[in-house]
This record gives structure tokens, sequence and C-alpha cells, in this order.
């Protein structure tokens, strides 16, 4: 029943949202007011109606209370009327206008007691009191229209006739204080018509206000429901140009980070060549130089050639381990294809033999995920410039490398335990600057390295962050949008 009921809702809900403003109203407002029509125009109907049987009422009361009334004074004193009372009402609805006008009457005594009526069987009985009655005796005019269901009026109900039941309080005429009630049933053929008039002038009327309101309501909502379709199709031009110049924006992102991204693999392809050329060139030949320089210690003598040989000696030996150490730094470890936690694994474990200090190493990623080679290199430069200045600086205190992904971000940072990034002196003086042209290297060096990685991370598309940590030292982190990249396995 529900998935028989929910396509229908759905397929009702999307016509409804299909339809203009200006339709809803008319729609929804047409039922609101029919409903409203129905149910002022029945009010309004029955006031009417109400209003014209209690007015034919009163009239035909005080016209028969003029003949009525002084021939029930003797209902003060007694149960029963005179002999003289009772012909005379007899000869008044006989054969007589009133007659023909009012078919049935009946005078009641308190307690529904019958002490006349047009229908002789009734004279006598007691019935019960009903509210129209009670109405009377409180010495109020009441009536009612075809609704002849007491049991006392089942004579006049089989006369097929439409009539008007009344009560009228009978009053004395000195005192003024009610000793009767006189019902009669006056033929209302008349009041039909006007009945059936009143209603058709009601509902009538009830229509051409609601109809007038509901148009002038529709005209309104009309000229705003245009002017929002007008302003909605604009919205909607705009939405599409905003939606293509966005496509197209995508796309270019894209192949501008592609291109970064198939830059960076050359780059670091030149720069591993470089580094095998120096390692395979220069070095070579500087050890050749080592060899021949350690060859002449013997035939070189006193002792200011043999102090000059040794400097000579150290310098090509420190130029060799410094050729190498370039060497070792620009070559990358079949980068490919390692795994990323094995090759951030193989980075740190490198810098702790070179360094002799501990890097904490956490790396929590899917066993599936794929990640292109620009993004590899990116990581492994990362980790490796972070540790180096970790070093550095921190002395290789509390040195913690973190590779996670986390709701489709890709997030690598490298903290220490050291004192974290100097603020920069807003002037520069000879007393804030490095003391020697170490330090100097050093800061510049540092700072040289951490804008080529922001200039490497931005160019995939990422976002680099440098700070404190939370114990206070230096950390810096990297997020890439793995989703993004489209590297991201499915579980993530």
């Amino acid at each position: 029943m529900t998935a028989d009921a929910s396509p229908a809702a759905t397929t009702a809900l999307a016509r409804w949202n299909s339809w203009s403003l200006a339709t809803q109203f008319a729609v929804a407002g047409g039922v609101v007011m029919l409903i409203a029509m129905l149910i002022v125009g029945r009010w309004v109907a029955t006031r009417i109606e109400a209003g014209v049987v209690r007015n034919t009422a009163n009239a035909t009361a005080q016209y028969m209370e003029s003949f009525i009334s002084p021939l029930s004074q003797d209902l003060a004193k007694s149960d029963s009327l005179s002999p003289v009372a009772r012909r005379a009402l007899a000869e008044i609805f006989a054969d007589t206008p009133l007659g023909e006008r009012v078919v049935s009457f009946k005078l009641w005594k308190p307690g529904g007691l019958v002490v006349e009526a047009s229908d002789k069987s009734l004279v006598g009985q007691r019935f019960e009191v009903d509210a129209a009655q009670q109405a009377a005796w409180d010495g109020t005019v009441s009536a009612s229209f075809e609704q002849l269901s007491d049991v006392e009026s089942s004579g006049e109900n089989a006369l097929g006739l439409p009539l008007l039941e009344i009560y009228s309080p009978i009053r004395e005429v000195w005192s003024g204080r009610i000793i009767g009630v006189a019902e009669f049933y006056e033929v209302a053929s008349e009041l039909t018509d006007e009945l059936a008039a009143a209603r058709r002038n009601s509902w009538a009327a009830v229509a051409l206000v609601m109809l007038a309101l509901g148009s002038s309501l529709y005209a309104i909502v009309l000229r705003g429901s245009r002017t929002i379709d007008q302003q909605r199709a604009a919205l909607t031009r705009q939405l599409d140009r905003l939606t293509e110049l966005s496509q197209h924006n995508t796309t270019l992102r894209l192949r501008v980070q592609g291109a970064a991204s198939r830059a960076s693999a050359m780059n670091e392809q030149s720069l591993r060549q470089i580094g095998a050329d120096l390692h395979d060139g220069p070095a070579q030949l500087m050890g050749f130089a080592a060899l021949r320089l350690d060859a002449l210690r013997s035939a070189v003598t006193g002792d200011a050639a043999a102090r000059d040989l040794s400097a000579v000696d150290r310098a090509v030996k420190d130029a060799i381990r410094e050729i190498r150490s370039i060497s070792r730094g620009l070559s990358l470890p079949d980068i490919e294809v390692r795994p990323v936690p094995d090759l951030l694994q193989g980075l740190a474990d490198a810098h702790a033999a070179r360094t002799g200090t501990s890097v904490a190493l956490s790396c929590e990623l899917p066993p599936d995920l794929r990640i292109d080679t620009a993004t590899r290199i990116c990581l492994y430069r990362f980790v490796q410039e972070g540790l180096t200045n970790a070093w550095r600086h921190a002395g290789g205190l509390s040195q913690e490398v973190r590779l996670q992904l986390s709701s489709g971000q890709l997030i690598l940072t490298v903290s220490d335990g050291g004192p974290g990034f100097a603020p920069a002196p807003e002037t520069p003086t000879p007393d804030s600057r490095p003391a020697g042209p170490a330090a100097q290297t050093d800061v510049e060096t540092a700072s040289m390295g951490l804008a080529g990685l922001r200039d490497r991370i931005e160019s995939l598309g990422g976002t680099f962050e440098a700070g404190r940590s939370a114990s206070g030292g230096a950390q810096i982190s990297m997020t890439l949008d793995a989703k993004d990249r489209g590297w991201t396995p499915s579980e993530s």
C-alpha cells in the first residue's frame, strides 16, 4: 500500500511544483473559497430563513391574538373554556378566510394540558412540553416550519401541506401574566416560495462576494506570479551560465593541475638524472683526485707543503661528501612502485640513520588507495624537507610524521618538539640578524624550502600550513582533496 502510494504522491507533488504560483493559488484558493462559500452560505441562508419564519410567525401571532385572547380569559381561573367561548372559536375557524388560513389550533395550560383544540379528541390530554412551547410560556413567540414531529401534531402532519407551527403566549388582559399558550398551524405556501427565494438570493450573494474576492486575489497573485516567473527564468539562465563557467573552470583547473603534476614529475626526473650524473661524474673524479693526493703525500717535503697538501685533501674529501649527499637527496627510491607507507618509512629510517635521531611515523591509509606519481613525489619531498628542518632547527627532538585519509582529505603533518617558528622581526637590524654566515644561510634555506613546498603543494590543488604543534614545537601540514584527484577508494 505504501509502496504504491509513494510514487503516486511523488508524481502529484512534482506536478504541483511544475504549476505556476497563480495556478497553485487558483486550485488551493478555489478549494478553500468553495468550502468557505458552503459554510458561509449555509449560515447566511439559515439565518435568513430563521428571520423570515420569525417575522411571519410574529405577524400571524399578533393577528390571531386579537381573536383568541378575548375568548381565552377563562383560562385565568379554570382549566377549561366556557361553552360560549368554545362556540365562538368554532365559528371563527369554520368556513371563514381565517379558517382557510389556519387549519388547526390548540390551547394549552401549564403541564402540557390541552384545554381546547380543533381536534376534540386531544382535549383533556397531557403531552410533553417541548422547547418551542416552553419558549411561549416564557413569553416569546416561537415557530417551526415543516418540522411537525410531535405526537399531538400527527393529524396536521397527515394533511401533506406546508404548515407553519406557531406558539403564542395568551396573557390576562388586566395583569399581563401568561395564562395559556395558543398553538396554531398556518398554511404557508407563500412562505415556502419566500424561503426558496431567500435561499437563492443568499447563495447568489455569497457566491458573488466569494467570486469577486477570489478574482481580486487571483489578479494580484497572477501579477506577482508572472514577476516571479520572469525572475526565476532570469536566475535559471544565470545559474546555467554560472554552471557552465564553473565546469569550464573545473576543466581548466584540472588541466593546470595535470600540467603541474607532469612538470613536477619531469622536474624530479631531471633532478634524479642530475643526482646520477653528480655521482657518476664529479664524485668519481674527485675520488680519483683524493687518491692521487694520498699518493703524492710521500713525495712532499717541508712542513708548509705538507700542511697545504692536507688542507687540499680535506677540501677534496669534503667536496666528495657534499656531492654524494646532494646526489642522495636528488634521487628518489623507486617512488612509482613502492607503497606510500613503505616509502615514508624508508625515508624516516634513512633520516634516523643519518642524524642519529628517532622519527615517530603514523600512516593510516586504506590498502587499496592508489596515489599518482606527482602526489607521491610531493609527499616524499614534504617529509624530507620537514625532517631536515626538524633536525636542523630542533635538534631532531620529538620528530613525528603523520599521514591519514579523513573525510576525503589526505592530510600529512610533520612536527617536532623544538622552540617552533620564530616570529620575523618587523625591521631587520644588525643585532637581530643571525650571527654569522652559517646561521644566515640556515634561515634563508629554511624559508626557501617552505616556499618551495608551498608552491609544489598548491600546484596540485592542495593547501599548506605552518605553525605550532600541540606540544609547542614547529609543525607543517599539507592537505589534498582525495576525491577531487580521483584516487579515493570506494569505502572512503
